[in-house]
């Protein structure tokens, strides 16, 4: 099988990004790695954190080469304004989704075969007046996806009915047809992506106790049930609606591929504490991979030497696993 190609996004640059990204490209993989990303930044990073590395640009006329270590190939894009570690600056907002589209682009005309980004400072890139609610939701519109996010370590899988929602707003977003969609979704890229014959999902009711039959909710009753009852008539193995505080026992997850969580803080503490550094951020429901992080730009961090690039190791590794399949 041919190596893939990965397109890589450092994110932020006054964060952990381009720290870990150097990490990275001191070890061997069995792909090409193409970061995206500003050159003179990598360079200044690098030579602040007292690292060694030839940077050269790409060039995607050529045939997939196989990385080396200590090179980093760089598809340039442009800094607004020379970064300062840890400091945000408003003027480099436009910079970070701009290296977003690209590194989209190239998977979307094949020319990478999966993108693993680096973390971004939401805050600044709205305080720019870009809308930008993460980055799940940036690739669904740009790639006319419909987004489900899911986090895996090496023991659990945790999927989301809604992300970056405020919680007020989640009971009125639920609906029978966003069920239908995320499930199926899930299953779909369970089976193609992961290799998974006949997914088994746990999935979380929304009220404590999953409503307790109607004494602490009824979303349970008047939606998630009868929603799983019909997709479970089309075949898919479905377990609940699950109380939230008792799926995570292992007897569940023993018998489940992975647990679906209703909204974002019911399923991810669980997953973070289980894994934080080591999970990776999987959007599914996209003609693209795209792999991620499990954590933030760690703007204090930045520049010190002290960040750990675990989390994008394991990113890496589930995309080229994922290009693969």
């Amino acid at each position: 099988m041919s190596l893939p190609r990965i397109a890589i996004t450092p994110g932020e640059p006054a964060g952990i990004g381009p720290d870990i990204c150097l990490d990275i490209c001191h070890k061997h993989w069995p792909c090409e790695l193409i970061f995206v990303a500003d050159p003179q930044l990598l360079a200044r990073r690098a030579a602040q954190l007292n690292k060694t590395v030839n940077i050269q640009l790409a060039d995607l006329a050529q045939p997939v080469r196989q990385h080396v270590p200590g090179n980093m190939t760089v598809l340039p894009i442009e800094l607004a304004k020379q970064e300062q570690p840890s400091v945000l600056d408003i003027n480099n907002a436009r910079y970070v989704t701009k290296t977003l589209e690209v590194a989209a682009q190239l998977c979307l005309y094949n020319r990478c075969q999966s993108l693993v980004t680096g973390p971004v400072q939401k805050s600044i890139i709205n305080e720019a007046n870009i809308p930008f609610s993460g980055h799940t939701e940036f690739f669904a519109e740009y790639c006319s996806g419909y987004p489900v996010m899911m986090l895996a370590t090496d023991t659990l899988r945790v999927a989301l009915v809604t992300t970056h929602l405020p919680l007020k707003k989640v009971s009125s977003t639920i609906s029978s047809a966003l069920l239908e969609k995320t499930i199926a979704i899930l299953n779909h890229d369970l089976q193609t992506k992961f290799a998974i014959p006949k997914p088994r999902i746990a999935v979380c009711g929304l009220n404590p106790h999953a409503g307790e039959n109607g004494h602490l909710g009824d979303e349970e009753i008047t939606t998630i049930i009868p929603t799983l009852e019909k997709l479970r008539a089309k075949g898919l193995s479905l377990t609940g609606p699950l109380p939230a505080d008792t799926v995570f026992t292992q007897a569940v997850l023993n018998e489940h591929d992975v647990v679906l969580a209703m909204y974002h803080d019911q399923g991810l503490p669980t997953l973070k504490y289980a894994g934080f550094g080591d999970a990776v951020n999987i959007t599914l429901g996209l003609p693209i991979i795209r792999t991620s992080v499990d954590h933030g730009t760690a703007l204090d961090l930045a520049g010190t030497g002290q960040a750990n690039s675990t989390s994008l190791e394991s990113a890496l590794k589930m995309a080229i696993q994922l290009s693969s399949q």
